[in-house]
This record gives structure tokens, C-alpha cells and sequence, in this order.
């Protein structure tokens, strides 16, 4: 991976095969609300590392 991700996380989709529909619903999203939501899902399927 050569250079280091900023802040120090590295996120993998790799192999997931959620829409991004599934990912954030059918309805209008702000830019915020968007940016909670995938991170739930980042959290919650543990696609986060330092």
C-alpha cells in the first residue's frame, strides 16, 4: 500500500456485495447524514483499520 491513508484509517470494500441502497435507503440524505451512515456500516462490518 505504499503511503499511509490520512487520519490513519484504511477502509476495504473488498468482496462486499451490499447496494448503496442497502448502504443508505431509498430517501434524500444530507452530505452529513450520508457520512454517519457509512460509517455505521464501516463500523458495524469492522472494513476499518489503522
Amino acid at each position: 500500500m505504499g503511503k499511509k491513508a490520512f487520519g490513519g484509517y484504511a477502509i476495504s470494500f473488498k468482496g462486499r456485495k451490499e447496494t448503496l441502497e442497502q448502504v443508505f435507503g431509498s430517501g434524500k440524505l444530507s452530505p452529513s447524514e450520508m457520512t454517519k451512515k457509512l460509517w455505521a456500516f464501516v463500523k458495524s462490518k469492522k472494513l476499518a483499520s489503522k
